[in-house]
């Protein structure tokens, strides 16, 4: 790897960064002991202080011991939207010994019910609201926990954390009474908290598996990426250094904490120095500028849609935000202009970085003192990336596109249960073992890396990934759709979305029309994933070997995309 970005280094940092030898929840101890009053997470003006946080976390844990029999190493599920739970319970399985499966709460029920038989989870954490979801894949029969099935229900309500009167806008899902449930296998939160159970000693470290984020890929099949304690330690750490953040810095917390980039920047990390962290579970730009003025956030990690709508608001000039020091994020690339705008509000440059859920968040992340627009910025501590032929693996020159590939200490194990898949993803060079990213970029004469295109064929909607091989999976479960393909369609407001290409079995032509596909998606799939563009087309071109041409049609789509013919 070339050295010419170690000329924009951040000033002060050290290149090397020597990582904690511990488990994370020691990182709970370690703020609990230092800061027990200080509050960690706020909820709509609900505060739980880090003693109160360890002690609760302490009491989950015990719970999944006792009662819900889990062991050291055995998975559990989390699904839910940000949360004081969501992070309670996260830290609450660690220090069960277990780990962390977190799932998107937008997955329905047949989404839900690969990650329960792939990771051989028999535990969940689910909300009241999406307890409907989840509760289908209950083992009813008791005993001996049957194949791809969970035995216990943890059923979260949000608004146990609304302890407080509030003048927030709190949306109707968080404010919603605890109710009763009387189903198999479900214990509601309160009643667990309520045994104040203790756990067993803490027999995991450093090198353990601490959490597995589920990754899709061009199979369609999503597979989950093997993190250990070491590797979650090294994002959250280094990215707390790199913006230089302390115990008194505030954190909004509104990116979706199932993801890498959220649990990482927005939870682990301030857990790790001391900060507080001002949680939303779903993005609203009115509760997001008022929590900025009222708490006097410091950090805000947003994707680019976020920030177009929180400079869209016409009451924005209404709210004193002076005291946000850093906005930064990725996931897809900031426009310009709207990079402008948000100069011009808040005089901070947005800044961006790179990652993926194999590598526990970012690899690569701009300078703060120094960075460049659309950009993924430069390698971070102990990260060795380079951009080669997809083909031989030799390292390119500046200007040259190729693939990023990755060796680093945040780097995944591997993919659970694929032993295939790991060896496809990984190559070694010069005796290191890197990551194949899939991803085509190329690097300046500064050493900064700027993504071109995507070697894998996924779709970038509005930050969310969407592997169309996945989606085509689910939509062949439609008694109508005889052959399907799914393309990337250009979209003002996400930058792409999800388009379906349908050929309908003939006794279906005539009847079935391309809202009612989109309608049953809607229903069988995440809102992400879900095609917002179905096109019935009597034929699907195909290669000599009868494989679709998918690049064909992809190739098509664009070129009727505005501005194309520019």
């Amino acid at each position: 790897m070339s050295d010419r970005h170690l000329a924009h280094w951040p000033p002060g940092l050290p290149r090397h960064l020597t990582l904690p030898q511990t488990h994370l929840f020691h990182n709970a101890e370690v703020s609990a002991a230092r800061f027990p009053d200080k509050p960690f997470l706020v909820f709509y003006d609900t505060l739980v202080t880090f003693r109160q946080f360890q002690q609760q976390a302490e009491h989950i844990a015990g719970f999944l011991q006792q009662v819900c029999g889990v062991k050291a190493g055995d998975r559990v599920l989390l699904y839910m939207q940000n949360s004081p739970q969501w992070i309670l319970a996260f830290y609450g399985i660690l220090r069960a010994n277990a780990v962390v499966v977190p799932v998107n709460p937008m997955n329905l029920t047949d989404e839900l019910r690969h990650y329960v038989h792939d990771s051989g989870a028999t535990v969940a954490f689910v909300p009241q609201d999406l307890h409907a979801q989840a509760q289908p894949l209950v083992d009813a029969a008791g005993g001996e926990c049957a194949e791809g099935k969970l035995q216990h229900l943890i059923v979260a309500a949000y608004s146990d954390y609304l302890q407080v009167p509030t003048d927030l806008p709190v949306p109707a899902f968080v404010s919603a009474p605890r109710q009763a449930i009387d189903a198999p296998g479900v214990t509601l939160w309160s009643d667990m908290l309520a045994q104040q159970r203790v756990p067993g000693p803490l027999t995991t470290g450093p090198d353990d598996l601490c959490v597995m984020p589920y990754t899709s890929g061009t199979t369609g099949h999503p597979k989950g990426c093997m993190h250990t304690h070491r590797s979650a330690m090294s994002t959250l750490v280094g990215g707390a250094q790199w913006f230089a953040r302390t115990q008194d810095s505030t954190y909004l917390t509104v990116l979706p904490l199932f993801h890498v980039t959220g649990m990482s920047g927005s939870m682990n990390g301030p857990l790790f120095v001391g900060a507080t962290v001002v949680v939303l579970p779903r993005w609203d730009r009115d509760a997001a500028a008022q929590l900025m003025q009222r708490y006097r956030i410091s950090i805000w990690q947003a994707i680019s849609t976020m920030v177009v709508d929180f400079l869209a608001n016409p009451r924005i000039g209404d709210y004193d935000i002076s005291s946000l020091q850093a906005i930064r994020g990725g996931g897809a690339a900031m426009p310009k202009a709207v990079a402008q705008r948000l100069k011009d509000l808040t005089g901070l440059d947005y800044v961006e970085g790179y990652g993926m859920s194999e590598t526990m968040a970012a690899t690569h992340i701009n300078p703060p003192h120094r960075p460049k627009p659309q950009c993924l910025g430069i390698p971070v501590f102990d990260v060795d990336a380079r951009v080669v032929d997809p083909a031989t693996f030799a390292e390119l020159p500046p200007g040259e596109i190729g693939e990023i590939v990755v060796h680093g200490p945040q780097v995944m194990q591997g993919y659970w249960n694929n032993p295939q898949a790991s060896a496809d993803s990984f190559i070694t060079l010069d005796g290191k073992r890197f990551l194949r990213t899939g991803d085509l970029a190329q690097v300046d004469e500064d050493g900064y890396f700027f993504m071109v295109d995507r070697l894998k064929r996924m779709i970038n909607a509005s930050g969310f990934k969407v592997w169309p091989a996945e989606v085509e999976a689910m939509m062949y479960a439609h008694p109508a759709i005889q052959e399907v393909c799914v393309i990337a369609a250009h979209d003002e407001r996400r930058g792409e979305t999800v388009k379906a290409l349908v050929v309908l079995r003939d006794a279906f032509k005539g009847q079935t029309t391309e809202q009612e596909i989109i309608d049953w998606s809607h229903e069988h799939m995440a809102a992400y994933k879900s095609p917002r563009i179905v096109q019935l087309v009597e034929r699907l071109p195909k290669s000599g070997t009868g494989k679709v041409q998918w690049r064909e049609l992809q190739e098509q789509e664009r070129s009727r995309a505005p501005g194309a013919a520019a």
